[in-house]
């Protein structure tokens, strides 16, 4: 049974009645794959050829490894665009042993494979979740403009030199005169056909119209003699097994590249990936993800061809279609092995300018403008971030851009973390629980003590702020207050920068004799604090499981404090 075998969950449960909705869908997907399959190597400077390659060989390993029934996997344009760039910084590192392309990718996606597969044995699924929605939304933008400034020379068969976004415009405008006009009307001609097609309903997906008709009229008018260029030669056959040589290209820009590539596919594959499984029902298991992934890039890599991720496009049409198990993307892969073999000869006519114009809607359609609207109307802060992961990926490139969104993510994060939310609490007559004095004008401080709460972790780069905010407390209590009781329950960790700050607030309440006590403090953070003597300081006495514990045993006094308040109640 092939539901029996792990490695193949994608097919549990086959019966050969899937047969009639997966060969329908597989036939779709690589209908649809073709053009993309085709054009999006040119991102990267890669013969058409590999693109097909990796449309056959990583939906296979994906079908054998990887947990989903309908997520299909390919090439796609984030990831071909980080791709380029990674290619870029190795020719560059070492121009003399680094001119195989197709040798550095298919090395690169081998290091990607190992990048999925060592963070599986690490468990680090949670990496899906580390570049934010806002931030891969925003990142994608910039690449999308990246792409588009990249067609300018394939839609003109004008050599563009330059590299950035300003750069290669100043670059067109120079050459203007060389402009061939007849490859920048055929270009045109297709975007529109795309266009026409994305605006009204048409049976035929747009990019398989303008492959059909552009081959066509390449055959009829014979553009590469009229000085239009075309695809060329593509090896006919299977793709054959291909070692890469790492010894001939620099180790630590290889493995950079690789993780960068495998942060952005990653990242951008389980947000795909959740998308869909939204639809369907389904549950996403973001650390098994990794180990399909892994061989879906592994695979390319042994056989010529360069990194993939999950396929919006593809996934898209299997799930219309019908396609019920990964046969479908099987299927896929045996029609575009047919069409290497069947239909050499009208790959090879195919103009460049045609490809140009599916490149250019496949950018477009990265910059997503109603996400955009959403993110600043949900949090215009998280609309910031978004636009400077745009501008990482425009200003410094892509892959630094890569950094420019991981650092922006981290910025993020320690905004978020850096001001824990705290305040005192108090009673409110006739209510059970604690107020946030602040926010309760009604909420009275409980006589002789003083309740504080922190929502947040106490860690190294917010405990100056937490030490703050309680020294101000402590300096502010009223001589008769007796007791301050640290409301640890939303406390989730302490380090040893946060333990000294606690230290500090000690022995100030210390000097005023008034007892410093921590309520509701988790096992973990009382270790810390033990071993960093804070225990001992304030007494081993003093720390309670619940604030009303505390009270009772402080002041003796718990009238109208009742049970713990809803965690709404407390700031």
């Amino acid at each position: 049974m092939i539901g029996s075998l792990p490695m193949l969950r994608g097919l549990t449960g086959f019966s050969r009645d899937w047969l009639r909705s997966d060969i329908p869908a597989g036939l779709s997907i690589a209908a649809v794959g073709l053009p993309s399959a085709i054009a999006y190597p040119a991102i990267a400077g890669l013969p058409p050829e590999t693109g097909i390659y990796a449309s056959i060989v990583a939906p296979i390993a994906y079908a054998i490894f990887g947990p989903s029934r309908l997520l299909i996997v390919g090439p796609d344009a984030a990831s071909m665009s980080v791709l380029a760039a990674a290619m870029g910084a190795i020719v560059a590192a070492d121009p003399t042993s680094g001119g195989d392309r197709v040798a550095i990718a298919a090395a690169l996606a081998l290091g990607v494979g190992v990048c999925y597969l060592v963070a599986k044995l690490l468990k680090l699924g949670v990496l899906a979740s580390f570049l934010s929605r806002p931030i891969l939304v925003g990142f994608f933008a910039g690449v999308s403009l990246s792409i588009l400034v990249g067609q300018m020379g394939r839609f003109t068969g004008v050599k563009i030199e330059s590299d950035g976004l300003i750069s290669p415009l100043v670059e067109m405008l120079a050459k203007s005169s060389l402009i061939h006009w007849p490859s920048l009307i055929l270009g045109l001609a297709m975007f529109a056909l795309l266009w026409v097609v994305r605006l009204f309903p048409f049976r035929i997906p747009g990019p398989i119209l303008v492959v059909i008709i552009s081959v066509a009229l390449s055959a009829i008018f014979d553009f590469r003699d009229q000085g239009i260029a075309v695809v060329g030669d593509i090896p006919r056959g299977l793709p054959s097994f291909f070692l890469p040589p790492f010894h001939e290209m620099p180790l630590d820009k290889l493995v950079i590249g690789s993780v960068a590539i495998f942060l952005v596919s990653f990242g951008s594959g389980i947000v795909a990936a959740r998308s869909f499984a939204s639809r369907t029902g389904d549950e996403v298991d973001a650390n098994q993800e990794l180990v399909g992934l892994g061989a879906a890039n592994i695979a390319p890599g042994l056989f010529g061809s360069f990194p993939v991720s999950v396929s919006d496009s593809r996934t898209a049409i299997n799930l219309s279609t019908g396609g019920v198990s990964q046969v479908a993307g099987l299927v896929s892969a045996a029609a575009l092995i047919a069409v290497l073999v069947f239909l050499h000869g009208a790959l090879r006519i195919l103009p460049i300018p045609a490809l140009a114009a599916i490149l250019t809607m496949a950018a477009i359609s990265l910059i997503d403008i109603p996400e955009l609207k959403k993110i600043w109307r949900i949090s215009r802060m998280e609309f910031v971030f978004a636009l400077i992961a745009m501008w990482g990926a425009i200003s410094f490139g892509v892959l630094n851009g890569v950094i420019v969104a991981i650092v922006a993510t981290f910025v993020y994060l320690l905004r978020q973390t850096m001001f824990p939310r705290d305040g005192l609490l108090g009673r409110i007559e006739g209510r059970h629980g604690f107020f946030d004095l602040k926010r309760y004008s009604e909420a009275r401080p409980v006589p002789g003590a003083a309740v504080f709460a922190v929502q947040g972790s106490i860690l190294f780069y917010n405990a100056d702020y937490v030490r703050i905010r309680l020294t101000s407390v402590a300096k502010e209590l009223p001589a008769d207050t007796k007791c301050l009781v640290l409301d640890a329950s939303a406390i989730t960790q302490i380090d040893s920068t946060g333990a000294t700050a606690l230290e500090a607030v000690a022995e100030i309440l210390v000097k005023r004799s008034i007892i410093f006590a921590f309520a509701d403090l988790s096992d973990e953070s009382r270790a810390i604090l033990e071993r960093a003597g804070v225990i001992k300081m304030v007494g081993a006495e003093n720390i309670f499981n619940g604030r009303e514990e505390a009270l009772r045993t402080l002041i003796g006094d718990i009238d109208q404090i009742g049970n713990a308040a809803p965690t709404g109640n407390a700031p």
